[in-house]
């Protein structure tokens, strides 16, 4: 069984991973904390809550992060992809998240501690939940098992600039902080995601499944539209879902190498491109003495289809 805490800023991909999660037999999901990104950070919490209470894991501590990037300035968010409320026009806007006092670097911080070496941190928004955790405790990295994010592009082209990926390029410090930071990471970013599908096909699959998958089918809905104006076909990356099995083993990856990887923090037309040091010819990448960064080129086959499984079979 694999411990998870999940660092989301919950739009469509993010309500896929954390469902996988909690339906999926081998992890247990100690966590969610919530920061802005896709939508505002309160939406994202609501969201949240949404989401697992339809998994059946409303137990499942949420805790309110970030409201905006790191050097300040404005919180830019993702209408346009995810929808006014983040779930493609289809969120409860009455969902009440509770009192809860805890914030996200608090729930962070404590799931460190009650599970010192065994907690898998993954992180598929802007990182500014994580890079604050660090700045309130350095020691962090000790207790983490793994850091897993989805963001970056060693390779393929930009979905916000024609060089950054969206969660990246979103805080820029925050991720170089978190990159610096001392404990081993993956990242899995748009060279992979972008190869994992979801289709019309899979929402009609979720469609016909039990209350889980209709309710990602009418999320999806808004989400491949979007994806249908961007490249043509409806159908999308399956960005976090994929991050969390990265992390989980319910991927193998097939090329990983590990190397250096920063962030362009200038305020430049680069800015938020995440640079890895990939040297050798293509595909034979060489691992990098001392590095620390894990780059997730491909994966196996066929992971969207038992996602899809996993949760059209949910009741």
């Amino acid at each position: 069984m694999t411990l998870v805490l999940l660092d989301v800023d919950t739009g469509v991909d993010d309500a896929l991973a954390i469902l996988t999660a909690a339906l999926s037999d081998s992890i247990e999901l100690v966590g969610c904390s919530v920061v802005w990104g896709n939508v505002d950070v309160d939406q994202c919490v609501r969201n949240t809550v949404e989401v697992l209470r339809i998994a059946g894991h409303g137990d499942v501590p949420v805790a309110r992060g970030a409201a905006g990037p790191r050097a300040g300035g404005p919180a830019v968010l993702a209408p346009e992809v995810h929808g006014d409320d983040g779930l493609g026009g289809c969120a409860d806007l009455g969902i009440e998240p509770g009192p809860g006092s805890a914030t996200a670097v608090d729930l962070i911080l404590r799931l460190s501690h009650e599970h010192a070496g065994e907690l898998e941190l993954v992180a598929v928004g802007p990182l500014t939940n994580l890079a604050e955790a660090l700045d309130a405790d350095p020691t962090l990295p000790e207790r983490i098992r793994h850091v897993t994010i989805m963001g970056g592009a060693a390779i393929a082209p930009g979905n916000v600039s024609e060089t950054a990926e969206a969660n990246i390029w979103h805080d820029p410090e925050a991720a170089q902080v978190v990159l610096d930071a001392a404990w081993d990471l993956t990242m899995v970013g748009l060279d992979v995601t972008m190869t994992s599908l979801v289709t019309d096909a899979h929402r009609a699959r979720l469609a016909a499944g039990g209350a889980a998958g209709r309710f990602c089918a009418r999320i999806l809905d808004h989400y491949l539209g979007y994806y249908e104006g961007w490249t043509g076909e409806r159908a999308s990356g399956n960005h976090d879902a994929l991050a969390l099995a990265v992390a989980t083993g319910l991927v193998r990856t097939t090329l990983s190498p590990v190397v250096d990887v920063t962030v362009d923090c200038t305020d430049g037309p680069a800015r938020g491109r995440t640079v890895a040091a990939l040297e050798g010819a293509w595909g034979e990448w060489p691992d990098r003495p001392g590095a620390r960064h894990r780059v997730v080129m491909e994966v196996e086959p066929g992971f969207e289809e038992r996602m899809v499984d996993l949760i059209a079979a949910a009741p």
